[in-house]
This record gives structure tokens, C-alpha cells and sequence, in this order.
């Protein structure tokens, strides 16, 4: 079985590395980076580079599809290598997921048409608009497609569909492997706990960081 995760310039980090974690360890599995072309990927802060092992054209018909999102997701909305491979791979994928804003870019190539699917919250109506059924839940599953919310999701996801490949025994093991058992030092994940103040700077930070 083979998992790409789907790289491009701007990429949150999290969103790549939090399903990987969940899911490398999956048996008989082999999980791989790609992108448009081989080589170092820069994340959205432009401190942390990974290497895609492999160009989209070398990687045609992956098990898994993994899209993780970004604040700079935009160009990839209309980048028609990342379209065009996404809909090749999803002919015969057995699963095609996504973090966050990578929801968007699945929904931009046609393939969340009339689906329920999740992003990152400030992303729920471009959803919608996209032609998808915006649902806020930490991940969604609708038939072979499962979409994460905002970043950490991903490894809630991961862990989910782990659980749905290689049943929930493997799944705990991986979790307990990782020490996944959040307890985090405050109550703002989400724009209806988060104090008005809060949501308001990170509202600007993500309008800034789009540019």
C-alpha cells in the first residue's frame, strides 16, 4: 500500500507531518512525499524545508492521497499539475483525505462535489462555495474521502483512518506509541471558545500570512 502526501511551497507543517506519524506505520505500507518536482519543499514560515522523494508523474495511483493545508493555499486552487494528478489519483485511490485548508484544494479539483467535508474554520464557507458540504467536525468521513479540520486534526484523522485500514488495535498501539493524549494548557481551539480579542488577532495573522 502507498501514501502520498502531496507537497507545495507554503505548506503547514503539521498538516504533513501529524498524518504521517499517524499513518507510517500502517503494514505493508510504504508512505512517500511528492510534489511537482523532487527535491527540498519550504513550509509556510520558510524555516523548515522536506524533501519530496518523488515528482507527481512518478507517483500516479498512490493508495492514500493526503492534501495538508496552508495559509497560502490559494495558488494551488488553480495549479493545474496538482489539479490534474489530484484527479488521476483519485480514479483509483482507496482514500483521499486532507488538513485543513487541503480540503480547498481537493474541492477546486471537483472531487468534494456534494460531499460533507471539514477545513480549517475560517475556511468553511470557501468550502461551500467550492461545492462541498461544509461540516464542523473535527474530521468527516463521506464514502473513500476524509478531510481533517484545522492542523492538529490531522493526527485525529490519521489515527481514524489508521483504525479504519488496519483495524483499532493498531490504531491504539500508534497512538500510545506517539503519547497522544492531548491535555493543552488552554481552552481556544475554536473560534466559539477562543475570547473575542483572540479570534480577532488570528483572524489577522491569517490575513496576513495570504498576503
Amino acid at each position: 500500500m502507498q501514501t502520498a502526501i502531496l507537497l507545495y511551497e507554503g505548506f503547514t507543517a503539521l498538516d504533513a507531518i501529524g498524518p504521517y506519524e499517524s499513518l507510517a506505520n500502517l503494514p505493508k505500507s510504504d508512505t512517500l512525499f511528492v510534489a511537482e518536482r523532487p527535491g527540498p519543499v519550504t513550509n509556510e514560515l520558510g524555516n523548515l524545508r522536506i524533501t519530496a522523494e518523488a515528482g507527481l508523474d512518478e507517483v500516479p495511483h498512490p493508495d492514500i492521497v493526503l492534501v495538508p493545508g496552508s495559509p497560502v493555499y490559494a495558488p494551488q486552487l488553480t495549479n493545474t499539475a496538482v489539479l490534474d494528478w489530484l484527479r488521476e489519483a483519485d480514479r483509483t485511490s482507496t482514500w483521499t483525505a486532507s488538513v485543513c485548508t487541503g480540503s480547498l484544494i481537493l474541492a477546486a479539483a471537483g472531487l468534494l462535489e456534494g460531499r460533507r467535508a471539514t477545513t480549517h474554520w475560517s475556511g468553511m464557507a470557501e468550502l461551500g462555495e467550492l461545492g462541498a458540504h461544509p461540516t464542523e467536525a473535527r474530521y468527516v468521513f463521506d464514502g473513500k474521502y476524509v478531510t481533517a479540520a484545522g492542523v492538529s486534526a490531522g493526527i485525529d484523522m490519521g489515527l481514524a483512518l489508521a483504525g479504519r485500514i488496519a483495524g483499532d488495535s493498531h490504531a491504539r498501539a500508534t497512538q500510545l506509541l506517539m503519547q497522544y493524549d492531548p491535555q493543552p494548557p488552554y481552552d481556544a481551539g475554536t473560534p466559539d471558545k477562543a475570547p473575542a480579542e483572540i479570534l480577532a488577532a488570528a483572524r489577522a495573522a491569517l490575513a496576513a500570512a495570504a498576503g
